[in-house]
């Protein structure tokens, strides 16, 4: 949850506002900051836990009846106390220095306290006080930056010095070796850190300085599914690598699976954090005991049709099994068909069985759309999945527009025109070993663009995402006004990968259809004369009146557009950068705009 505080009545009204924008709780109070003991405070002593406050003088105890510090009247104190109990990520509409002596004798410490962010009454800056990369208080004021026009002042020395976070590599860190202070500063210092990560598991960009090691060697990033002494300092990374599969009688308490899984895994040397689900049979999804058993370790319980577990072959097969649910094996089969090698083979409690297999890694392919072509045109999602990659891959100039958004160690791969079959191989090669990948494209990644030949070569080996974008025709049509307010299509007129005798084909049943055209590869050096053509056969079926407009580096630095009509279009005016919107018989130019009816009366 989000809580929002605010000390005056000017920051009430901003703090509102972020409560609404942010979905969160805006915590009211019905006095200023400390206006009873001068301000924010004093606190005599260090205080613990904020959820041991006590009355409304604004005492803590120790718990045991014992005062052990004064927070002072303000109700705003009281509200930040109150709220700090709750609150996963606080916003504080004050001072900074008021919000760090509000916050300051609350502090328990980077696991326990929330992500806290300081906004200023004016909403000029958002500032992320605790929490950075374990709470999001950088995310959080980057985004309250953006809602409110602020400038966020983010200053956490991994994003100073361009790298990701720890917490920012994809795979939650052990909270029992996180010494992310010291690993953190060798890294932002350039120092060497070794990085222990087989078999290997995707993770952010990493700079230069990180050796891959075979052995754990200090300092220390470890990706591991075993319960582990590292050498210190050290920060433990936990893949979801294992699969927990889980039988059970009917009736079963949850303490009784949770028991069982402790056991099983503390046995094994096994780590929680790397639970990736549990599994069951479908007959079992709804048992009330392992549906609270997968909630209480936060995955999910996956059921699997008993058909498809009778095939999978185990080291432990029961008839009795087989005939209650349909398969001779239901926690190994579970975990094998899940999962691959079987770690744990099956144990039992009373009235539960858990078995555990291992998954193997698995890669990562983003296919990252970039829009058309200006900065502003990128989306957060975009640039969230950019700087999460390894290795980025794609067309020259898509990378080099890329290069902004990515973190320091992010490794750049650039090919020419033409060489989209040996991108789309490289991008799935690279995911195959274990890397997070972007392969990216202008407009959208879907749209005659590097998803599909990427799609094609992908198995369901890999994860993959499909970052969308502001297509051309979409830029466009914004740049022009509304001109595919009706049935429209797109038509690319480069003959390189299809015939042109079918985009003949189609251009000629898009004019008797009276659609919307958008033309995309209208002309380049090597081909000047499919848009001529194009227009030829746009002519035998329309008016040489129709509206035309050739928008060329839409969102762009140079953006032009040329508003012409079918009769007059010069093939000339387009080229590779360009996109040609040909309207239909109910499109006309108003006040300037190309707009197309909806057909409303």
């Amino acid at each position: 949850m989000i809580c929002v505080v605010a000390a005056t009545r000017a920051g009430r009204r901003l703090a509102a506002d972020l409560a609404a924008h942010l979905d969160g709780k805006l915590v009211e109070h019905d006095g200023k900051l400390g206006e009873h003991d001068g301000g924010a405070g004093r606190v005599d002593a260090p205080v613990g836990d904020p959820q041991q406050w006590r009355d409304g003088l604004g005492h803590l105890d120790d718990g045991a009846g014992q005062r052990r510090g004064r927070l002072g009247h303000g109700p705003a104190r009281a509200a930040v106390a109150a709220a700090w109990a709750e609150a996963d990520q606080l916003v504080l509409v004050m001072a900074a220095g008021a919000a760090v002596r509000l916050v300051a004798p609350l502090l328990a410490g980077k696991q326990a306290d929330p992500g806290v962010v300081c906004v200023d009454d004016a909403g000029r800056f958002a500032l992320p006080l605790l929490g950075g990369h374990e709470r999001g208080a950088n995310a959080l004021a980057e985004r309250i930056a953006a809602h409110l026009g602020a400038t966020p002042v983010v200053t956490t020395a991994s994003e100073a010095h361009g790298l990701a976070g720890l917490t920012d590599l994809g795979l939650p860190v052990d909270p029992e070796a996180a010494d992310l202070a010291a690993v953190g500063g060798a890294l932002v210092s350039g120092d060497a850190v070794h990085l222990c990560n087989r078999p290997r598991w995707p993770l952010g960009p990493l700079p230069g300085t990180v050796v891959e090691v075979a052995e754990p060697v200090a300092p220390l990033l470890w990706v591991t599914d075993r319960r582990v002494d590292p050498p210190r300092p050290a920060v433990v990374l936990r893949p979801p690598s294992l699969v927990l599969g889980v039988g059970a009688s009917r009736g079963v308490a949850a303490a009784e699976v949770g028991a069982l899984i402790d056991r099983v895994l503390d046995e094994a040397g096994l780590a929680h954090g790397s639970v990736h689900c549990l599994a069951t049979v479908d007959a079992k999804a709804g048992e009330p005991g392992l549906v609270e058993a997968a909630e209480r370790l936060g995955v999910p319980l996956v059921p699997l049709p008993a058909g498809r577990l009778a095939a999978v072959a185990v080291p432990n097969p029961s008839p009795v099994v087989a005939a209650a649910v349909g398969t001779p094996s239901v926690a190994e089969a579970a975990a094998l068909h899940l999962g691959g090698e079987l770690v744990v083979p099956k144990r039992k409690s009373a009235m539960a069985t858990v078995a555990v297999a291992r998954r193997a890694p698995r890669g990562m392919l983003l296919l990252v759309s970039l829009g058309p072509g200006g900065p502003a045109a990128v989306t957060d999602q975009a640039r969230q999945a950019l700087a999460r990659a390894e290795v980025v891959v794609g067309y020259g100039p898509y990378v080099d527009q890329a290069r902004p958004l990515l973190r320091r160690g992010t490794r750049c791969e650039r090919y020419e025109l033409g060489d989209e079959v040996r991108r789309a191989e490289r991008a799935v090669g690279l995911a195959r070993q274990g890397r997070r990948v972007a392969l990216v494209s202008g407009g959208d990644v879907g749209v005659y663009a590097m998803a599909s030949p990427a799609l094609e070569r992908c198995g369901d080996d890999l994860d993959v995402e499909v970052v969308p974008g502001v297509t051309a025709a979409s830029a466009a049509a914004a740049v022009l006004g509304s001109p595919l307010g009706h049935d429209h299509c797109a038509i690319s007129l480069s003959d390189l990968l299809t015939p042109w005798e079918v985009i003949r084909r189609r251009i000629k049943a898009a004019a008797e259809g009276d659609l919307v055209i958008g033309f995309y590869n209208p002309r380049s050096r090597q081909r000047d004369w499919q848009l001529a053509e194009a227009r030829l056969l746009l002519l035998e079926h329309r008016s040489p009146g129709t509206p035309v407009a050739v928008v060329s580096d839409a969102t762009r630095t140079g953006e032009r557009v040329v508003r012409t009509t079918l009769a007059a279009l010069d093939p000339g005016e387009a080229g590779m950068h360009s996109l040609v919107v040909v309207g239909s018989s109910q499109t006309r130019w108003i006040a300037g705009r190309m707009v197309t009816p909806r057909g409303y009366r």
